[in-house]
């Protein structure tokens, strides 16, 4: 059974990101089956406009760029995860993709697309689905660079996803979570860490077998309180 976590609401309904239209979409999801049409846009992902963008009062980060789906076999257990973003599709840290790029994976030529979230979590069953792309049995990319204004020691990445996900910091492993579950604030956790005076590259895979999927965000300081003094940006700076 998938467990639920505090303060989880439903966000977006995110789709294709071309600068000339948005096909955002605030109406509910229909089914994958029904024939494709155009799709009006959504209030709670955007294209970036900002330089960079805030941490929100609990510190989650905002701002991401997400490769459309990779299809894999869904399985959730710790052996089929690694293999899967480890073996099959690893994304490195450097080169930093970009907003535009494009990614070939098998026969499959995927697109790397930069998002602001409103909420504190990113959607990614509705970001798949908006883009007529695959929802369930697929491995997600999500790199964003964090920003901090000094130096930081003793502080911890921490996570929810819906489903499995493994995290690295500045190409260092962090933190993963594994098996079926829904997104969970600060549900992983990684040991302290020191976070670079400038940029950070944060990356993150996340594996969804079905139904929804999403993930969250933001780093804790020593007391392990919320970092709210950060920032996120596409490029590093």
């Amino acid at each position: 059974m998938k467990r639920s976590g505090p303060g989880l609401v439903p966000v977006l309904l995110i789709a294709a990101l071309s600068p000339a239209a948005s096909v955002f979409s605030s109406r509910p999801a229909e089914r994958q089956d029904t024939p494709a049409a155009a799709r009006p846009p959504a209030p709670s992902l955007a294209r970036p406009t900002s330089a960079a963008k805030a941490t929100n009062a609990d510190g989650f980060i905002r701002r991401w760029l997400l490769l459309e789906p990779i299809r894999v076999p869904g399985q959730l257990t710790e052996s089929a995860v690694r293999t899967a973003v480890e073996q099959d599709f690893p994304v490195t840290a450097a080169p930093l993709p970009h907003d535009g790029q494009t990614l070939t994976v098998g026969d499959s030529q995927l697109t790397w697309h930069a998002v602001d979230t409103v909420n504190y979590n990113v959607n990614l069953y509705h970001f798949a689905y908006a883009l007529k792309q695959p929802t369930s049995n697929v491995l997600f990319w999500a790199v964003t660079v964090v920003n901090a204004p000094r130096q930081m020691s003793g502080v911890r990445l921490a996570i929810g996803s819906n489903a499995a996900s493994v995290w690295w910091v500045n190409d260092r492993e962090a933190t993963a979570l594994y098996n079926d579950r829904q997104t969970v604030i600060d549900d992983g956790v990684s040991k302290r860490l020191t976070l670079n005076h400038g940029a950070n590259v944060i990356r993150a895979a996340i594996i969804n077998a079905g139904g929804a999927t999403d993930f969250c965000a933001r780093f804790l300081d020593e007391q392990d309180r919320p970092i709210t003094m950060l920032s996120a940006t596409v490029t590093a700076r």
